[in-house]
């Protein structure tokens, strides 16, 4: 056997599960799945992006993982196949995205005394949507459910974690616009 063949097995099998993985996958599992040391998983899985670069599908870190995506200078055909998906969300919705996305897990009452208005629909349409999931209920009278981000919409915003977010600055002066711009992709 030469010396280059098990990276080039390691990599093969890397490149086909996360071809077929229909969540990010993390180095953990990859390397659970694949027998392979962590390190070795980590530095395929460089080799694997850095190949896939200048191509039509990259190797991304989102939520968490490693999933193959298309590239971004790839997008506009990729929304022209893939339209007419409605990929855009009302700035009603994305407000409530945001105060579920910093103060996660939250309920509607939570969401509804920040905003000022009722919120039930907007909650769930962004649960239709896989961007917030229900997270247990809250102890208190009444037990109220409370709600959580997804891995879509760390996805859908390219994160790789919560601490990512852009910071929220409270002042109680007008309220201000979250850069939290929905990708089109």
């Amino acid at each position: 056997m030469l010396p280059d063949e098990p990276a080039a097995s390691l990599q093969q099998s890397l490149e086909a599960v996360l071809f077929v993985a229909s969540e990010a996958l993390s180095i953990d599992r990859l390397a659970k799945l694949t027998g392979a040391a962590h390190a070795e998983v980590a530095q395929t899985l460089a080799t694997i992006q850095a190949q896939s670069a200048q191509r039509g599908v990259v190797l991304r870190e989102v939520a968490g993982g490693y999933r193959f995506a298309s590239s971004p200078a790839a997008r506009d055909v990729v929304e022209a196949y893939l339209l007419p998906a409605k990929t855009s969300l009302s700035v009603p919705a994305m407000e409530t995205l945001a105060i579920v996305a910093h103060l996660q897990p939250v309920t509607k009452t939570e969401i509804e005394a920040i905003r000022g208005v009722n919120v039930d629909g907007v909650t769930a349409t962004l649960v239709d949507r896989g961007l917030i999931a229900e997270a247990g209920r809250k102890d208190v009278v009444g037990r109220p459910m409370l709600y959580r981000t997804t891995p879509l919409f760390l996805e859908s915003f390219g994160l790789r974690s919560l601490s990512e977010l852009p910071p929220v600055q409270l002042d109680g002066a007008a309220p201000s616009d979250l850069p939290l711009p929905l990708p089109e992709a």
